[in-house]
């Protein structure tokens, strides 16, 4: 049986089945990412949930698997050479998950990077912007009597949307096929229009495609599972 006491996280959320990945996260748009892909592959998995309430992700243990304190966090006993590989940020671990399976992403190179140039619109200009717009439009920023840094984000929110929406004016999903592109994206999309409460704010009727496609990508059952793992208590 694989031995992963070497790991500190091991210490706070023990490992029952060690020969399995070990997920630890929370259901947001960036950890259900991961589970999502995960249950998409069909790889063996152990999910923790990192509870925020109780400042989980500040913890020691955690902090010895992922330094900037964010979900979601893996430790694979089953690494490169058969080694345990521990790997944070979201769009690292889905291309990481992706090689290791050989699904999700082409094997012919050209597509394989335009796959990850949309990964990486996402990580870079998607998941920020929408987490901005929804600090101004429904938390603590929702105060503010200013509504300039909210609009800003708004607009911003909306362009980024009729990229997306235009990519897939004439295709399936980002790449035509499914992929880890795809997996990245909409649940952050879904996140606006849900737990944001956003959708009408940004004019969401407007972008059709991406309606289409995100209706599409919440009805796969790997999806409607992967939203809600890890449980919360």
């Amino acid at each position: 049986m694989t031995d992963l006491s070497s790991f500190a996280i091991t210490g706070k959320w023990p490992a029952r089945h060690p020969d399995r990945i070990q997920l630890y996260s929370l259901p947001t748009p960036n950890g259900v990412k991961v589970s999502i892909m995960l249950e998409e592959t069909g790889l063996p998995y152990e999910p923790h949930l990192v509870s925020f309430e109780t400042n989980d992700q500040m913890s020691p243990e955690f902090l010895s698997l992922n330094p900037n304190n964010k979900i979601p966090a893996i430790l694979d006993p089953d690494g490169p050479d058969g080694k345990p590989l521990p790997l944070f940020e979201s769009g690292a671990i889905l291309q990481y998950l992706a090689d290791k399976t050989g699904k999700f992403i082409s094997r012919d190179a050209g597509e394989r990077y335009q796959t990850i140039q949309w990964l990486m619109f996402q990580m870079g200009g998607v998941g920020p912007m929408f987490g901005q717009l929804g600090f101004f439009h429904k938390f603590a920023g929702k105060e503010y009597e200013d509504k300039r840094p909210r609009d800003r984000y708004v607009a911003e929110s909306r362009r980024l949307l009729g990229v997306v929406d235009q990519r897939l004016q004439d295709r399936e999903w980002l790449m035509g096929d499914y992929s880890i592109a795809d997996i990245a994206l909409f649940p952050w999309i879904r996140n606006l229009n849900g737990f944001y409460e956003a959708g009408d704010l940004v004019g969401f009727s407007d972008f059709r495609n991406v309606a289409r496609t995100l209706a599409a990508f919440v009805a796969r059952p790997a999806v409607i599972k992967g939203l809600t793992i890890p449980q919360r208590g």
